[in-house]
């Protein structure tokens, strides 16, 4: 699992290193051909701006020029009211850093910084230079977002898809494994580590559903992070449902009962259709369990009163994936949650 997770984060810092240094390249090329001054920040600007995903370089960018039009009148405000040097870019710095970490931006403080100390520099206030400045910026992040809209996102989705398809048939095994565990048959493994091991693998899919997420300009991508959320709730109930079948010293005639629900749990597991039928079956158990002759010994007595626990586990599992499936727009209602 590590060597898997650290060959994509290998390949993220690849692609990333990548798109910086041919965008940083191509913007100082660009700007040098206009002539402009101080055109290796431009080059400097889209390494700056050039992250993860493309929605956060797009709205990085928009805040790049929201805060351009501020750090210019600042500037002018500042350097050609106040003396004392160097005092004033001190000024400047603490007017930008306040305005931008009080909107949250302050990932466009650094960008400012140099901007301001152009202005100090050249104290230039023409038309000509604040053109200049404004141009570096726009080549800058320009070349950013093109590079950004460049992503494998149609690989990532198809991934977050195979991700689903795993995690459905590891729950599948999980459930069939502790039913078999009712029944009394040996298990060929550890229980509690399979659970262990899809949870931390299911905590691994939400990174990718959330890369996706930002990655796309669909509608409703957030559909991918809901479901595999939902899941890893579940997998709580799991651990929970798993902890109380371990106390049991022995079982009752009943647990048969709670093994074939189980079962018949697990063969839909992927299906949305089948939930108010699961919720009723489980229902009519308990009820059924209420009917029947009291138990006759202490252990019996424990021995049910967990199975009856199991049974509410149970019931918590279904309605988190009952939630889901109620929240969920119509467009994302079917047979399955695999489209």
């Amino acid at each position: 699992m590590n060597l898997i997770k650290n060959k994509k984060r290998l390949k993220r810092i690849c692609s990333k290193s990548l798109k910086i240094a041919i965008g940083s390249g191509l913007a100082i090329i660009l700007a040098n051909l206009l002539n402009l001054k101080y055109e290796i920040f431009a080059g400097t600007i889209t390494l700056l701006t050039i992250l993860t995903t493309k929605w956060e370089t797009i709205r990085l960018s928009m805040y790049r020029i929201a805060t351009f039009v501020f750090s210019v009148v600042v500037c002018f405000l500042v350097f050609n009211h106040l003396g004392g040097g160097w005092l004033e870019y001190g000024v400047f710095i603490l007017i930008m850093v306040f305005f931008c970490e009080a909107l949250g931006w302050g990932a466009t403080i650094s960008v400012n910084a140099v901007i301001g100390a152009h202005f100090f520099t050249e104290a230039d206030f023409s038309l000509p230079f604040i053109l200049n400045e404004l141009a570096l910026l726009l080549i800058g992040i320009t070349i950013a977002v093109v590079l950004s809209l460049y992503s494998n996102n149609t690989g990532t989705q198809k991934k977050v898809l195979q991700d689903m398809q795993y995690v459905e048939d590891r729950l599948k095994e999980i459930l069939a494994h502790m039913a078999d565990y009712l029944r009394k048959e040996p298990l060929k493994h550890s229980v509690w580590d399979d659970i262990n091991q899809l949870e931390a693998k299911i905590k691994d899919c939400i990174e990718d559903a959330y890369e996706y997420n930002n990655n796309s300009f669909s509608k409703h991508p957030e559909y991918y992070i809901d479901y595999f959320e939902m899941r890893l709730l579940q997998i709580d109930e799991l651990h929970s449902l798993h902890y109380e079948m371990r106390k049991m010293q022995s079982m009752p005639e009943q647990a048969e009962i709670v093994a074939e629900f189980m079962d018949f749990v697990s063969e839909s597991i992927g299906k949305m259709q089948v939930l108010d039928e699961q919720l009723e079956r489980l229902y009519g158990i308990l009820e059924h369990m209420k009917t029947q002759e009291l138990p006759k010994t202490r252990d019996e007595f424990e021995s049910r009163a967990i199975l009856y626990h199991v049974l509410m586990d149970m019931e918590d599992f279904l309605l988190i994936k009952k939630r889901f499936v109620d929240n969920l727009d119509e467009k994302y209602k079917g047979e399955s949650f695999i489209k």
